[in-house]
């Protein structure tokens, strides 16, 4: 377990009260991190602190911000430098993907948004904690891109186009963070049961259809992700800087 432990390590996750995130949170907690819980709305966010804290106590806040918001994301660092002193691992899970079709039909709101939520939110996020890490020499952030950002895609165009920069994001700041021994990668999922992708798996058809496009044969789950997230987070991963690491099943093998 050394290699995989997180004892006296600090995380924030945003998006973090369901699916992906939530998994990324409680496995993180479990191999011994302190968890910074965010999303949206505060209810969610206190309920799965509460859960963490149930399980080992004080090991989670709730701290609800908007990605959108760069005060709210300034709020959320300083809330958690508040409660656990410091901030050693983030997890950029939060997006957003308002639009499903082709790109010659998206509006100019839309697709602000996803570029917005999606690749400067993570920016402005690393930036606020990135000098701290830097001081310490130490530090590992992670982006949960997909694998949307691998390929083309006649109707999820500009959600690929945001994944993609996720890990253009994390190759170019891998280059500048790494002399502080900070590292940046991309966790790249292939289709997971999560709600946020609910409209590709949730009808029996849906689900077998999507399943035998992958050599495992299943959809992915939360926890599927969460350990690359562990693994990059903790030593075991002290090796592995602005690299994507692919968890889909075997689907872009």
């Amino acid at each position: 377990m050394e290699l995989f432990d997180l004892s006296g390590k600090v995380a924030i996750v945003t998006g973090s009260t369901r699916g992906i995130g939530r998994a990324i949170a409680e496995r993180l907690a479990e191999h011994g991190a302190k968890v910074a819980i965010s999303s949206r709305k505060a209810g969610p966010c206190d309920e799965v602190a509460a859960g963490i804290n149930a399980r080992r106590p004080g090991a989670a806040i709730a701290f609800p911000a908007n990605i959108s918001s760069k005060d709210d994301l300034a709020r959320l660092v300083e809330e958690t430098r508040a409660a656990f002193g410091r901030i050693d691992i983030l997890v950029c899970n939060a997006a957003s993907n308002p639009y499903f079709g082709p790109m010659s039909g998206i509006s100019d709101e839309a697709f602000h948004k996803i570029l917005g939520n999606n690749i400067v939110s993570n920016h402005w996020l690393i930036h606020m904690v990135a000098p701290e890490m830097a001081e310490r020499r130490d530090g590992s952030i992670v982006i949960v891109s997909s694998i949307g950002g691998l390929r083309g895609s006649s109707l999820l165009g500009a959600y690929a186009i945001s994944k993609a920069a996720d890990m253009q994001l994390a190759r170019n700041l891998a280059h500048e963070l790494s002399p502080s021994n900070i590292r940046v990668n991309c966790i790249a999922p292939g289709l997971v049961k999560t709600d946020f992708a609910r409209a590709l798996w949730d009808t029996p058809e849906a689900e077998r259809r999507s399943s035998e496009a992958t050599p495992l044969r299943r959809l992915g789950e939360p926890d599927d992700i969460a350990g690359a997230a562990v693994f990059l987070a903790s030593r075991a991963g002290a090796w592995m800087t602005g690299q994507t690491i692919v968890v889909d099943g075997g689907q872009t093998s």
